[in-house]
């Protein structure tokens, strides 16, 4: 699990690619510090597993599901990544629960100066994710915890402090580049469990626009 907060900005060395399998290996400092075999790291938001290391590098394998549904299959060796161990038990939870699973991508549509803040409007790939940005609600977007500043319904902004754009690699975007996103999980699993509800067959949805109500709940084991 991570928390959306960047911890380094490391930089791609190398790509290797078979199909749509990819090995990365980028160059970091602070990631590297107490690293061991099979540590997870997030890149870009997306967990991934450290399958070899040296002083300057760790290397990790990205499957094809995982090309498919990211932005990992356009990096380019030199380019910038936003970097992140999974959550100590012990650490502070400055941002929001992250998985490391990217929902899909999005693209920027515009970045605009606001004082010290940047605007940042995107549209995502799949609009049927949309459901799942809440006005002031989190997302997380290249691995960055944020907070969903507006919407209208196809687009929605972020505003990034001066901070946040020089930590991450987000400084380094423009408008029509591409963002891995993740949604909030807490949304996903309360939809999951509306449509499906503890009584109901495992292959079998609740009907289509049914209404919440207390005899809903009460059916399906939640009162």
């Amino acid at each position: 699990m991570f928390t959306g907060l960047i911890e380094e900005i490391g930089k791609l060395r190398r790509v290797a690619r078979q199909g749509e399998a990819l090995v990365l290996e980028v160059e970091a400092s602070l990631m590297l510090e107490e690293v061991k075999l099979g540590d997870s790291i997030a890149i870009n938001g997306v967990c991934l597993t450290v399958t070899s290391f040296d002083r300057r590098s760790f290397k990790m394998d990205v499957t094809p599901q995982t090309f498919r549904h990211s932005t990992l299959k356009d990096l380019k060796p030199g380019d910038p990544v936003n970097l992140e161990r999974a959550m100590a038990a012990g650490g502070r939870f400055g941002g929001h629960i992250v998985q490391g699973h990217a929902d899909g991508t999005a693209v920027i549509v515009s970045r605009k100066q606001e004082e010290n803040a940047v605007w940042f409007d995107f549209r995502l790939a799949d609009s049927a994710l949309m459901r799942y940005i809440v006005p002031h609600g989190s997302v997380t977007i290249d691995g960055i915890s944020l907070t969903v500043a507006r919407t209208n319904g196809e687009t929605f902004g972020v505003s990034i402090i001066p901070h946040t754009l020089l930590q991450t690699a987000l400084q380094y975007k423009q408008a029509g580049e591409s963002v891995n996103v993740e949604c909030d999980i807490l949304g996903k699993y309360v939809e999951h469990l509306l449509r499906y509800g503890p009584r109901a067959a495992a292959d079998k949805p609740a009907e289509e626009g049914v209404r919440l109500s207390a005899a809903f709940l009460s059916d399906n084991g939640f009162l």
